[in-house]
């Protein structure tokens, strides 16, 4: 079930429709991952530690909603339950599906989910995918996930002719969207469409009303600048924004001008966001690489929140801040070092699918 609509029609588009994208923190059906293939590019010979990291992630979520696992065939799922040990009660909540993929990260290219009050009440928005910008082809798999995804659902799905990661949006679900600059304008994605034609494809497939426009990401982010390595919401009315406090990282200045861009989008407010500022971890440098550390890469999943870990003093400090933002969940801290080898944490392996 697909919908080719013309962008220029917004009369067709899911917001006429009355969909729109849920938050984060809307309750969930399940969230879906991308187990990682052995030949892709983003874990080169640390497949057991890599897995161990998705072993704990799934035993978390799978405590609290589904899981489902894109993969590339049946012996792949064998070895993957291997690495999980899942235990009987567990295991029923985890399935698999032959949705094969180059690369693990699902947040980027998996479908983002719809919702509306009438049926039918989910849809899928299926954006392009090119590997951020084509850095790493091929990804013809990958971008072939949200359609597979769709049709095992049989929803609807929505294809804006745009491409788009899903890391790189945050919704408030009160009509509010954020963004950066530095990802959605950059030329290797969208280079025939305008700033303003961007913007309606966002409103219209995304059902918000409203865009924040953030700069430039953080160093190490091969995204160009996703904004869920920096300024994430956590509810309707409070933004969790990442700060570096010395002067002398190259994450300081733009992490400040992000900030006063959020200070300069309050002064307009009837009632102003309250801004929670984040800390950052120590740089993390593996083969001379600054890697993209940051613990805005965090998922919020039905009742506990999942944040990256670095072996970082300042690990317990933002395990706290978050804690103290989202009283009602359990956050919960799992090392990232070995995802981090990989440029994306948590958040960028995940994608939820909402309750309709």
């Amino acid at each position: 079930m697909s919908n080719h609509h013309d962008p220029s029609h917004p009369s067709e588009s899911p917001k006429a429709q009355g969909y729109s994208m849920p938050p984060e923190w809307a309750p969930h059906v399940g969230t879906w991952l991308t187990w990682p293939w052995e030949g892709g590019d983003s874990f080169p010979n640390r497949g057991p530690q890599v897995a161990e990291t998705y072993r704990q992630l799934v035993v978390h979520l799978a405590s609290v909603e589904q899981v489902f696992i894109n993969i590339w065939n049946e012996e792949m799922t064998a070895e993957a339950q291997h690495y999980l040990q899942l235990s009987e009660e567990l295991s029923k909540r985890v399935s698999f599906h032959q949705h094969p993929a180059y690369e693990p990260w699902c947040r980027d290219h998996g479908p983002i989910f719809l919702t509306r009050e009438i049926a039918p009440k989910k849809a899928v928005v299926d954006w392009g995918y090119n590997a951020w910008g084509g850095k790493y082809p091929p990804f013809d798999l990958d971008n072939a996930v949200p359609g597979h995804i769709a049709s095992l659902r049989n929803i609807k799905r929505f294809e804006p002719q745009m491409v788009l990661e899903g890391g790189s949006v945050e919704v408030n679900g009160a009509g509010l969207l954020m963004t950066t600059e530095s990802c959605l304008l950059n030329p290797n994605r969208n280079p025939n469409l305008s700033k303003k034609e961007i913007e309606s494809r966002l409103r219209s497939y995304l059902g918000v009303d409203e865009i924040l426009w953030l700069g430039n990401g953080i160093v190490g982010d091969d995204t160009d600048g996703h904004i869920d390595d920096m300024t994430r919401f956590v509810n309707e009315t409070t933004i969790v924004t990442a700060m570096e406090s010395d002067p002398a990282d190259a994450n300081f200045k733009p992490l400040q001008e992000n900030r006063q861009r959020l200070e300069a989008f309050n002064s307009q407010q009837e009632t102003p966001f309250r801004i929670v500022e984040l800390p950052m971890p120590r740089p993390v440098i593996q083969e001379g690489l600054r890697l993209p550390a940051s613990y805005a890469n965090f998922y919020i999943a039905n009742q506990i929140v999942i944040v990256p870990t670095f072996n970082d003093p300042n690990d317990s400090v933002a395990l706290e801040i978050l804690q103290s933002v989202m009283p009602q969940r359990r956050v919960i801290g799992i090392d990232s070092t070995t995802l981090i080898w990989g440029l994306g944490s948590f958040h960028c392996i995940t994608q939820q699918e909402p309750l309709a």
